[in-house]
């Protein structure tokens, strides 16, 4: 079983997601010894741009044409970022929430990999899914408290847009394990962390990892 960690913090070491993602990480090889994990660090990675000749291509094979030769090297690109996405079985993203929602290196690697034909593709029911079967899991800290119920709720952009996304994927089984409020003062921040290092640990032991039924 192979797990793909996607880490949107550029703060290396210093990334409280980070910090949480790897208290639910030795949890979960504690758990499974023979887990393969990889970690793809966004800020650290030179994604494809998706502008010009990836655009045609992306067009191209939605109208059901072949790219020419220079769409085609642009699309390869691409698609080799999504089978590498695909050739996991359980993602974890760690990633902080910036201005209501997901960094932008994490909102460019999903407009790199959700493309059509490689995550995606249209049915006679409608879109499917190509990445069905698969468990995520999303690890998130919050300056402020985005609890359901709360004020605040209405400005969470990041987790129903993470939801969305990647069930339009094909992925639906999605945890999420959210540290809130890290912004006010050292100590609630630390009360907080610890915490949220607990619900992640809790999660990596008892989550069931059978793959997910299809719909």
């Amino acid at each position: 079983m192979k797990l793909l960690h996607i880490n949107a913090s550029p703060r290396g070491d210093r990334s409280r997601t980070r910090t949480l993602a790897a208290a639910f990480l030795d949890t979960l090889q504690t758990r499974l010894p023979d887990l393969e994990t990889e970690e793809l660090d966004l800020f650290g990675t030179t994604l494809p741009e998706v502008t010009g000749a990836a655009v045609d291509a992306k067009y191209q094979i939605m109208q059901g044409d072949d790219p020419n030769a220079e769409h085609q090297v642009r699309w390869n690109e691409i698609k080799r970022y999504a089978n590498h996405f695909l050739a996991a079985d359980l993602y974890l993203i760690s990633a902080p929430m910036w201005n209501f929602s997901v960094p932008y290196k994490l909102k460019q690697y999903i407009d790199v990999i959700v493309q059509p034909g490689l995550l995606f593709r249209a049915g006679p029911d409608g879109l499917e899914g190509l990445a069905k079967n698969k468990k995520m899991f999303c690890i998130t800290s919050r300056g402020s408290d985005y609890s359901a119920g709360t004020y605040m709720q209405q400005f969470d952009f990041l987790e129903p847009y993470l939801r969305a996304i990647f069930g339009l994927a094909g992925i639906t089984d999605v945890s999420f394990v959210n540290a809130q409020p890290m912004d006010y003062d050292k100590a609630l921040m630390e009360t907080t962390l610890g915490k949220a290092a607990e619900e992640a640990r809790a999660l990596a032991m008892g989550c069931d990892l059978a793959a997910t039924p299809a719909v």
